[in-house]
């Protein structure tokens, strides 16, 4: 295992030259998904041959280009659910596992109907899917490349997916006061924000900014909610941890909404708001 311990010693410290900060992290992690265990139980491996150490390397290699670790894994971790991702659809963040521990908590009928707006790579949806197995629930994006994630991340479960632009006009009629719970993690940064290149060259523009105050979509997924959620239907929101009082701001003056309450990610930042829907 020295052999190991110095190749991972070894990763982390070029992870770091190339200023990633979780670059010990990283470097257990590259080691444990080539290895087919998890992180915990690197130490008690039998001695990689050659070939894992060159495919270290190169994954190691590409990660200190900034390509984030989820691409080079091709997975990531979501609440219950181990999520497929890569070039072309919005990686999942831990600060958004605290809207779903939040919705996940609340009293729900028995058989909800649930919408997930810009789900990405389904993580919502999928995560919601596992928590509430007899929901109804439907996620909704615009992107092909997205929804083509989605669907694999939903295999297996009851989620519908539907390709639409949540901005447009009168989306799903149908639903009007039907829907028990509304989810949304919308492009929410404002477009002058600087971004880690991470997320900067991986993350696809069109799922991280929200126009120049981060508020244009945010703004269109508050008139769904209030449309489609039935009388003590439940709302979150994530947003931009700088425009918090906007998001609380925009639900409160649209007076279809009480128990408006901005909450904080496990970082303490502000991070998405919830509200219940007039009864």
């Amino acid at each position: 295992m020295s052999d190991l311990r110095q190749a991972i010693d070894s990763a982390a410290a070029l992870l770091a030259d190339a200023g990633i900060d979780s670059a010990r992290c990283d470097a257990e992690q590259l080691a444990a998904h080539l290895a087919g265990v998890d992180r915990g139980r690197l130490a008690l491996l039998d001695p990689p041959g050659d070939e894992f150490f060159e495919r270290y390397r190169e994954a190691v290699a590409t990660r200190s280009r900034r390509v984030p670790l989820q691409h080079v894994t091709g997975t990531v971790a979501f609440g219950p659910v181990q999520l497929h991702v890569g070039p072309g659809v919005f990686i999942p963040r831990p600060e958004t596992e605290c809207l779903l521990e939040w919705v996940t908590a609340q009293q729900l009928a028995p058989r909800p109907v649930i919408v997930d707006l810009c789900t990405g790579s389904g993580a919502l949806a999928a995560a919601l899917a596992h928590h509430r197995p007899g929901a109804r629930i439907i996620a909704i994006d615009d992107s092909d490349a997205a929804l083509d994630y989605a669907r694999r991340n939903t295999a297996g479960t009851a989620v519908e997916l539907l390709r639409a632009d949540v901005t447009g006009e009168g989306l799903l009629p149908e639903l009007e006061t039907q829907v028990d719970v509304v989810v949304a993690n919308p492009p929410y940064i404002p477009d002058a924000a600087e971004l880690d290149p991470e997320v900067a060259q991986h993350d696809p523009h069109h799922a991280l900014f929200g126009g120049p105050d981060g508020m244009r979509v945010i703004t269109a997924v508050v008139a769904l909610a209030g449309r489609w959620l039935r009388a003590g239907g439940l709302f979150a929101v994530e947003h931009d941890d700088t425009t918090s009082a906007k998001t609380v701001e925009l639900i409160d003056s649209s007076t279809l909404f009480d128990d408006i309450h901005a909450r904080r990610d496990l970082a303490g930042r502000p991070r998405f708001v919830t509200a219940r829907r007039h009864r």
